[in-house]
């Protein structure tokens, strides 16, 4: 059984607690880690599957093929999944669909944003003592694993006693306090004497979490260990800026964490837009720099990885497991989605005499004057042509045009998450077969990846 003493713990980070990051804090020394926040509704429309190029477990959203969670046996067992939920049914679907691939479950009652409060997830179940203490008995019951909350203080120390006190007679295994209220930002001082003043007086670990701006250096941990009356602590801000702070031996330079992060994204093929807000978050001023200014302007794995010298290693990933028939965001199409959709058929006899390649439209690779869909009717009109007409299909969350040009058809097999992303691949393919685009341009685009 999953033990919360003496712990030192990456704490929950929306878009931060993906995968690499996880691993890199256990690489550096962290002992439990937590998931970003997860909500309740959109595991529940996932599917668990087995990525056999990655040997990871992956939860895939049934509408549109993104991933919700991933995870590997490297972190089985120090692994929290943190749950945002207002309805104790929900919570305990959700508890018994990953029960097998994690170490314990955490229910969020501290997050402050405007998101959870409005859904009554997060800091809003504090003001319901009733339907949080049901929640945590209802998973306590019910699971085989331990379960705890994650919460912020009241307005004082007793009235936060209080809260706690409901919540531990659930059963939960422990508890971790952020140390401020529901209205204090990382701007303002943290409160380490209401953390003390309840870990003093109840059973079970308490977790003492808030402490970023006092913790520069990992020795600045026992500090706040000493402050809180805890053993253990939660770090968010100072794991998010440098995740080597878990090192007892101390922190690495920026850029060694960084390259480090990378290597692991892209051995586990984590998105491109979740890396870039992770190194985004390491940089910090340093975005400003005309190197950051560069690393900005990128929108693929490979073109982030290039300024740190890793992008021959992403390309011969990346290229490796295409060949392995990775199952990822380039390989999502309706087929992939369960339950099999009634339009499959429909949009399968469509494809018939179209010319098809696969081609993803990159935003951040087009200015508003170089779009494909503008070169290719500008090119058109300047040739006596009739401009091209557009047709999409939509599968659940998923779009794909196809392009009428000259009495031929064009499409791109690369499923699109909106309406206009998929003209533009279309235009895309289009382009390359007439001749106003290479092959090599859409690479360096990552529009394709050979």
């Amino acid at each position: 059984m999953l033990s919360y003493e003496n712990k030192l713990i990456l704490a929950p980070m929306v878009r931060i607690g993906t995968l690499p990051m996880r691993l890199l804090a256990l690489r550096y020394g962290a002992d439990l880690v937590y998931t970003e926040e997860l909500i309740d509704w959109k595991f529940l429309r996932s599917k668990r599957k087995y990525n056999d190029t990655l040997n990871t477990i992956d939860y895939v959203d049934q509408t549109d093929g993104t991933i919700v969670f991933r995870t590997c046996d490297k972190e089985k067992e120090k692994v929290i999944l943190q749950l945002g939920t207002c309805n104790a049914e929900r919570a305990l679907k959700v508890a018994k669909l990953v029960e097998n691939d994690v170490a314990a479950i955490d229910i969020n009652m501290g997050c402050p944003k405007e998101f959870s409060i409005k859904g009554g997830m997060g800091v809003a179940l504090l003001a319901q003592p009733e339907k949080a203490h049901n929640i945590l008995t209802t998973l306590v019951e019910n699971l085989s694993i331990p379960v705890s909350c994650k919460i912020r203080i009241l307005e004082t120390p007793e009235d936060t006693l209080k809260v706690v006190e409901k919540l531990v007679s659930s059963g939960i295994k422990a508890i971790a306090i952020h140390g401020r209220t529901r209205d204090e930002r990382p701007q303002h001082a943290v409160h380490p004497d209401v953390i003390k003043y309840v870990a003093e007086r109840i059973s079970i670990p308490v977790i003492a979490n808030g402490g970023s701006k006092e913790i520069e250096k990992h020795h600045h941990i026992q500090a706040f260990k000493e402050m809180t009356g805890c053993t253990s602590v939660m770090l968010a801000r100072a794991a998010e800026w440098n995740c080597s702070i878990f090192r007892k031996e101390g922190l690495l330079p920026m850029d060694t964490v960084i390259k480090e992060y990378l290597k692991l994204a892209v051995d586990y093929d984590n998105s491109p837009s979740n890396t870039k807000y992770c190194v985004q978050n390491i940089l910090r001023d340093l975005q400003e720099t005309p190197r950051g200014r560069k690393f900005l302007d990128c929108q693929t794995l490979e073109q982030i990885c290039d300024i740190w010298e890793l992008g021959e290693y992403c390309h011969e990933k990346q290229s490796k497991y295409q060949k392995m028939g990775i199952q990822g965001r380039w390989q999502v199409c309706p087929h992939e989605l369960e339950p099999p959709q009634k339009r499959i058929k429909m949009v399968e006899t469509d494809l018939v005499g179209v010319i098809q390649m696969k081609v993803c439209f990159i935003r951040a690779n087009f200015n508003d004057r170089n779009m494909p869909k503008a070169k290719l009717h500008g090119w058109a009109g300047k040739n006596g042509h009739n401009l091209p007409v557009y047709e999409t299909q939509q599968v659940e969350k998923l779009f794909r045009t196809i392009l009428t040009f000259n009495d031929k058809k064009y499409t791109s097999t690369f499923w699109e998450k909106n309406k206009k992303f998929s003209e533009q691949g279309a235009a895309l393919v289009c382009m390359f077969h007439i001749g106003l685009v290479t092959e090599e341009e859409l690479i360096k685009f990552g529009s394709i990846i050979k």
